[in-house]
Parts: C-alpha cells; sequence; structure tokens
C-alpha cells in the first residue's frame, strides 16, 4: 500500500471511523481531533454535531461550512434463535450492493465482523433467481450458532452494522477509494478550510461543523444551525459522477476531476442565485474549476440550513463520486482540493457589505 502522508492520513481516519446516523461519537472524535488546532473553540449542539469556531473579526458575519458525520449502515433489530442477526438499513441503500459483503458490528464488547447473506440462487427456483433480493430476506452472518452465542459476545439489539473496507489509494494516486465518503469528504473539507484560515485576516466568524443525521433526514443540521443562526450557510457533501459506463450526460454530466460541484437545485433546496454568482465569479476569478448539478431526488444539509432560525442564504459544494451509499465509493483528490480553495476564497470576502448585498440582491 502506498505510504500514506498527513493529508492521506486524515482521510483514512475519517473514512475508517464507525457512525451511523445516531451513532456518530467515532468520527466526531477524529474530527475534533484534526481540527481542534485551528479554531478558538469547539462544542457540540445537542444531539452531537461538533461546531468549531474560527473568529476572524469579532461580530462578523457567520459562515457556516458543514459537513455530516455519518455514513449509511445498518442497526442490528434482532437475533434469531440460531444467531442470525435480522437488520434495519439506516440511510439509503440499493439491495443490489448489499450481499456477500462485510460488515462491522460495534459491540459494548468491541468489533464483530459479519455478512451479509440470503438464500443461496441455487435453491431457488428459476424465476425468483432473477429478482433482485429484497433487504427484508437478508441476514448477517456473524458465526454464531445461537442467539445465546451472539449475546455472550456481546451483540445487542440497537448495535450499529458499518461497510468494512480498506481505504485505498488507487494506481492513479489522485484516485481514492473509501467507504464513508459520503460525507467524510465534508468534514475533511471543513476541517482544511480552517487550517487555511489559520493566521489569515478574514472579515468573519467562521464555523467548521461536523453534523449528525443528515442521512436521516438532514437533523443535525437544523439543530447546529439553530445554535449558529449563520448569516451564510455552505453544505460540502458528495454529489453524483456522470463519468462511468451507461450513463448519459442528461442523467448527470459531472466529471471526477473537473473541479468541485455547484448544485443548483435538490429535493431539499432551491439554491441562493446570490450566492451561486457570488461563489462562481470568486472561482473564475482565481482560476478554480467548478462544475453545476442538480440533483433531483437528493438533499443536503443546506436544505436544514437555509431555513435555520430566521433564514441564510445557503448552497451545496460537492464533490463528485462514484458508487456513493455502497462498501467502496470513490473520489478525485484534485476536486476535494478544489472544493478548499475556493470556499477559503469566498470566506476571505464575505464581509458584512457582501453579505447583505447576497441577502438582499
Amino acid at each position: 500500500m502506498t505510504a500514506l502522508n498527513e493529508q492521506l492520513t486524515m482521510l483514512k481516519d475519517l473514512t475508517d471511523a464507525k457512525g451511523i446516523p445516531g451513532n456518530e461519537r467515532e468520527p466526531r472524535e477524529v474530527m475534533k481531533k484534526y481540527i481542534s488546532p485551528f479554531a478558538d473553540e469547539i462544542t457540540t449542539d445537542g444531539i452531537g454535531s461538533l461546531i468549531a469556531k474560527k473568529t476572524g473579526q469579532e461580530g462578523g458575519p457567520r459562515v457556516m461550512v458543514a459537513g455530516h458525520l455519518d455514513e449509511v449502515g445498518f442497526m442490528i433489530t434482532r437475533i434469531d434463535d440460531k444467531g442470525f442477526l435480522r437488520f434495519q438499513t439506516v440511510g439509503g441503500w440499493w439491495s443490489q450492493v448489499m450481499l456477500a459483503q462485510r460488515v462491522t458490528i460495534v459491540t459494548k464488547k468491541g468489533d464483530i465482523i459479519g455478512v451479509i447473506g440470503s438464500k443461496p440462487p441455487h435453491i431457488l427456483p428459476p424465476e425468483a433467481r432473477k429478482k433482485p433480493v429484497d433487504i427484508k430476506d437478508m441476514f448477517i452472518d456473524i458465526g454464531a450458532s445461537s442467539k445465546e452465542e451472539a449475546m455472550e459476545w456481546g451483540i445487542l439489539p440497537g448495535d450499529m452494522a458499518v461497510p468494512y473496507f480498506e481505504f485505498t489509494v488507487m494506481n492513479n494516486d489522485k484516485m481514492l477509494l473509501a467507504k464513508a465518503w459520503d460525507n467524510r469528504i465534508g468534514c475533511a473539507i471543513a476541517i482544511d478550510v480552517m487550517k487555511e484560515l489559520k493566521g489569515q485576516a478574514h472579515p468573519n466568524e467562521v464555523y467548521g461543523v461536523g453534523t449528525v443525521q443528515e442521512e436521516v433526514g438532514l437533523r443535525g443540521a437544523k439543530t447546529a444551525a439553530a445554535t449558529i443562526k449563520p448569516d451564510i450557510g455552505i453544505a460540502v457533501d458528495v454529489g453524483i459522477a456522470g463519468d462511468t459506463p451507461g450513463i448519459t450526460s442528461r442523467e448527470a454530466n459531472s466529471k471526477m476531476g473537473d473541479g468541485p460541484q455547484i448544485i443548483l437545485y435538490d429535493a431539499s433546496m432551491v439554491s441562493h442565485k446570490g450566492l451561486r454568482d457570488f461563489i462562481t465569479g470568486i472561482a473564475d476569478e482565481h482560476g478554480i474549476p467548478y462544475q453545476f448539478d442538480a440533483i433531483a431526488g437528493g438533499g443536503t444539509d443546506a436544505g436544514s440550513i437555509h431555513l435555520a432560525a430566521n433564514g441564510a442564504p445557503s448552497i451545496a459544494i460537492t464533490v463528485a463520486s462514484r458508487y456513493i451509499h455502497s462498501h467502496a465509493a470513490m473520489i478525485h483528490k484534485d476536486d476535494y482540493e478544489n472544493a478548499v480553495k475556493l470556499i477559503v476564497e469566498v470566506i476571505k470576502k464575505l464581509d458584512r457589505d457582501q453579505v447583505n448585498k447576497i441577502t438582499f440582491e
């Protein structure tokens, strides 16, 4: 495996951390470790979102840059008499990417490895073989022989199970493969934005945030934004890459490596036009590449941020990703680095006059 530098080590630590919605303690601790050196103060809201504050100018506009800590995964709901685990998906899963995949179950006695199973195709009638297996017919096999044995190992209903995957730098070393890019890459961007601003003059109060429970309804962004009351909201997340075989440009036209995506519209929000124009103007001025996208079938934390308190102009800036909501997703390092660069330049220009202009134009 490629020797990991400081940047890659942070990305590995963030993606290796296990944290489904409602169980974000581990990724929160990792994010806290990496963002602490660049923050003036760190707090959490009442349901566990991490809020790191960096003051450039006291009383300046409050700018919230938020990635979400949670990843899609599973919750154990029942242990059957033979020691097989029944589960509930937490966040969106497509049944076709689940079978025969390894998972890590986090128990009070430590981690246990399991594999997602179902009835083997060899004993199914030909018609049934052609159909995808329903998630409700799947189970997790941990090699236990009884309910008692599984419980002895520490398994309890309510425990989380997360995809098991090894962080991998591909042959093209700008391509990074890992679980949980959705959305530890957003957390990494928030950390690096704070890092780049350290020691730089900027006219505002910046909040680098790791929100909880995004995958089940943008919940942590709602409480974090209610705590911060931002003047400007920027959600950083993953978007859809349209550069794999079979995808038409009408379905998705972003390419990995062509710059961060500026989301114009999604199911949770119509992006603020003034903020969009301001951000793209700065990108053009600094020669930072970007692409536009609209995601009719998904939302980001910006959907909750823009409605907090009396509202804030908000937008989502995303990193094109392949195979999200599965065990292994892929991103391009340039897109991540350009997202950081763009947000830093935007923050440096967001003084009170500019925020008023964006808000009321």
